[in-house]
C-alpha cells in the first residue's frame, strides 16, 4: 500500500541522458544509474556554479545548450504523486559548468580563489582587518552566521585558534599575500605565550584546552572544557586536542622555518611519546587525567585505557605530514609508518560492516558501547583513512595500505554518500539492524562541510595516483554538491550543515561561523590539497607556492617545496623566485631550494609542475 499521497520538494543529482523541447523535459540518470525525467516549470531559473565573492552566473535562458546529454547537474524541486508515479517537477537547476565534462572547480586557481576569500573573512571577522590591526586578544571561538561575536566573557580555545592558524598558512603558501602569514605568525605566538605549558621536570610541552577570558583577565584551562558536564572529553585531556594544537604553527613552519614552532613541535611529540604511547600494544591512548597524566586513571570513567581514530590517526593530517614534508626527518616518516601500519592492523571489520571500527579498548579488542558513539560509523573517518593512507603509500609504498584505500573507496559510496541528491552523510549505525535495508541515521541525515572534505580529497589522491576513472567520478559528484551547496555567497564562508537535499540548514550551533568544530581549518585544508592534486595529479597544470624563510631558519638552508606526500617522481620544480628575481640553485626532482646565505628577508616564490 503506497501512503506517500503528499507532495515534498527535493534535490537530484545526476547526468542527462535526453533533453525533449516540445515537452519541457529532459532524463537524468543518478549517480548509481536510476533513471528520472525533470520537468520544466515556467518559474525555474537556473545557475552555473560560482566562487565565494564572484557574480551570480545565470543560465535560465541558455537551458538548450546546457542540457546535454552527458551534463551533470542538481536539480530541485518538488514531487507530485500522479498517474500511479512521482511527477518531478524542477524549480532550480544547478550546474558546475558550462559544458558536458567541463567542471568550474577544476579550473587551476578555483581554490586558491575560494582559500583567499575565505581566509579575508576570517580576518574580518575576527579582527576587523583592515580598519583594525590583527590581534588575538580579540579572538572569538563562537562566531554567528555573519561572522559577529558576543560578549567581554569569553572562551579561546587553543586548537580553534590553531585551525584558523592553519587556514591563514594554507592562504599564504598559494597567494604569498603578506596580511596572511602576518596572521598566521602572530596566532602562532599568541599560541606559545598564553596556551602553550613547558614542564621542565618532564621537558615536554602540553597546550592548555584554552583560556576564560574577563575583560582584562584570562584563566587557564588546563583540562577540556567542550560541551556539557556530561562530555566525552570534559575533565581530561584528550589526544586530539594535543594533537590539532600543533596544526596551525606546523603549517606555519613549512613557510618561515621558525626554529622555535620545531622545537614546540618536538616537544609536544615527546608528551605523546612519553605520555599517551602504548608501548606495549602499540597505538596512542585518547585521554590522559588532568592530575596524573595516567591513560589508566580511573577518574578517566569511561576514557580509561581507550584508543580511537583521532588519537591513533589523526597525527597525521593534522601535523605530522606536514612536519616531514618540512623537515624530510625519517623519525616523522617511521612515525607515519607505524600509524598506518596501525591503523591497517586494528581498523577494519570489514566482516561485519563496511565501515571501519574506530574504538578500542586497550588490547585493541573493539568499544562498542562508549558513550555517543556506540557501534556507530563517521563516515568523514572512513574517509580520511582511504585519504591519508594514499598518502603514506607515496611515502612508503604498501600493498596493504592500497588495498585498504581502495577497498573503503568501493565501498563508502553506497554505504555513506547520497546516491539521490549528492553529498555525504555524518553518522551511521555500522550495521543494519533486522529487517533493515538501510543504515540508520544516527541522529539526522544532514551533511556536515568537513565531511565532503574527506570525500573530495579521498577520491582526488585515489584518482591521482591510481587512474581510475570511477574514482575521479566520485570526486566530481563530491566537489559539485560542496561548491553548489555550501559557499555562503552572502556572508562569506561555508555552512557548517546542509540539509540532505542541499540547503543550508542555519539552527542552533549549525547556524555559526565559528565553533568548537569550525575555525576555517577544513574549508581551507580542502582547497589547498585540492589545487594540489587538481593541479598536479589530474589536469597537469602548474600550481605556484610561497615561502618567506627566516634568517635562521631551516637547518643548512634547505627549503623543502614538496606540496603533499605525492607518487615519487610525479612533480618537479620548474622556476625559482628569490626577492622577485629567478633563482637557478635548487634540486628539480628533490623539490628542494638551496637557500642563499644572508641575513635579509627572503620571499621565495616556486612553481611545481607535473613530470610528464
Amino acid at each position: 500500500m503506497d501512503n506517500m499521497r503528499f507532495t515534498f520538494s527535493d534535490t537530484i543529482a545526476g547526468y542527462v541522458t535526453t533533453f525533449d523541447r516540445d515537452k519541457k523535459c529532459f532524463g537524468l540518470r543518478t549517480s548509481d544509474g536510476r533513471e528520472f525525467q525533470v520537468y520544466l516549470t515556467p518559474t525555474l531559473y537556473a545557475r552555473i556554479t560560482h566562487n565565494l565573492e564572484e557574480p551570480w552566473d545565470d543560465a535560465t535562458g541558455r537551458l538548450g545548450q546546457m542540457l546535454k546529454e552527458g551534463m551533470f547537474l542538481h536539480a530541485y524541486g518538488i514531487f507530485y504523486p500522479e498517474g500511479g508515479d512521482r511527477k518531478f517537477e524542477a524549480k532550480a537547476l544547478v550546474f558546475p559548468g558550462d559544458a558536458p565534462g567541463h567542471y568550474r572547480f577544476e579550473e587551476p586557481d578555483w581554490w586558491v580563489k575560494q582559500v583567499r576569500s575565505i581566509a579575508d573573512s576570517y580576518l574580518k571577522w575576527q579582527f576587523g582587518y583592515p580598519e583594525q590591526p590583527i590581534d588575538y586578544r580579540g579572538y572569538r571561538t563562537y562566531l554567528n552566521l555573519s561572522g559577529a561575536k558576543k560578549s567581554d566573557d569569553f572562551l579561546q580555545e587553543t586548537d580553534t585558534i590553531s585551525r584558523l592558524v592553519y587556514g591563514f598558512a594554507s592562504a599564504y603558501l598559494l597567494t604569498g599575500e603578506d596580511r596572511f602569514l602576518e596572521a598566521a605568525e602572530r596566532g602562532t605566538e599568541y599560541l606559545r605565550q598564553h596556551m602553550r605549558f613547558y614542564d621542565t621536570d618532564e621537558d615536554v610541552v602540553y597546550w592548555y584546552f584554552g583560556i576564560q577570558v574577563k575583560g582584562e583577565r584570562e584563566l587557564k584551562l588546563l583540562s577540556s572544557e567542550h560541551g556539557d558536564p556530561f562530555s566525552d572529553d570534559r575533565e581530561a585531556i584528550p589526544m586530539y586536542e594535543q594533537i590539532y594544537a600543533l596544526a596551525g604553527p606546523t603549517q606555519t613552519y613549512r613557510i618561515t622555518g621558525d626554529p622555535k614552532i620545531l622545537k614546540d613541535a618536538e616537544l609536544t611529540i615527546q608528551l605523546f611519546k612519553r605520555f599517551y604511547r602504548d608501548e606495549d600494544k602499540g597505538g596512542y591512548f585518547s585521554h590522559l587525567d588532568a592530575l596524573t597524566l595516567d591513560p589508566r586513571s580511573d577518574g578517566l570513567g569511561p576514557n580509561r585505557a581507550r584508543k580511537n581514530w583521532n588519537s591513533v590517526g589523526d597525527h597525521a593530517p593534522a601535523y605530522l605530514i606536514n612536519l616531514y614534508l618540512a623537515t624530510g626527518k625519517k623519525e616523522y616518516a617511521d612515525m607515519l609508518e607505524d600509524t598506518f601500519d596501525t591503523i591497517e592492523k586494528y581498523f577494519p571489520a570489514f566482516d561485519e560492516s563496511p565501515f571501519v571500527q574506530e574504538r578500542f579498548f586497550e588490547d585493541w579488542s573493539h568499544d562498542k558501547t562508549y558513550v555517543g558513539q556506540q557501534d556507530r560509523a563517521v563516515i568523514g573517518h572512513n574517509l580520511k583513512i582511504a585519504w591519508n593512507i594514499m598518502r603514506m603509500h607515496s611515502l612508503s609504498p604498501k600493498e596493504k595500505y592500497r588495498d585498504l584505500a581502495t577497498k573503503i573507496g568501493a565501498l563508502m559510496p553506497d554505504a555513506g554518500s547520497d546516491r539521490q541528491r549528492g553529498g555525504w552523510y555524518d553518522v551511521e549505525e555500522r550495521t543494519k539492524g533486522p529487517g533493515e535495508e538501510w543504515f540508520r541515521f544516527v541522529y539526522h541525515d544532514r551533511k556536515a562541510w568537513w565531511q565532503q572534505e574527506q570525500a573530495i580529497l579521498a577520491y582526488l589522491i585515489l584518482n591521482g595516483v591510481l587512474k581510475d576513472e570511477e574514482y575521479l567520478k566520485h570526486a566530481r559528484e563530491a566537489q559539485a554538491f560542496y561548491n553548489a551547496w555550501f559557499l555562503d555567497h552572502d556572508d562569506g564562508g561555508v555552512y557548517f550543515n546542509v540539509l540532505n537535499n542541499g540547503i543550508p540548514f542555519l539552527v542552533g550551533n549549525e547556524r555559526f561561523k565559528g565553533s568548537h568544530s569550525m575555525s576555517g581549518y577544513h574549508s581551507t585544508e580542502l582547497g589547498y590539497l585540492s589545487q594540489v592534486y587538481i593541479n598536479l595529479l589530474i589536469t597537469k597544470q602548474p600550481l605556484d607556492l610561497y615561502f618567506k624563510p627566516k634568517p635562521d631558519g631551516f637547518p643548512d638552508r634547505k627549503l623543502r617545496v614538496s606540496p603533499d606526500l605525492l607518487p615519487p617522481g610525479s612533480i618537479r620544480i620548474d622556476k625559482v623566485w628569490a626577492n622577485g628575481e629567478e633563482y637557478a640553485d635548487f634540486d628539480a626532482e628533490g623539490l628542494v631550494v638551496n637557500l642563499p646565505e644572508t641575513h635579509d628577508e627572503l620571499r621565495i616564490k616556486v612553481r611545481i609542475v607535473p613530470n610528464g
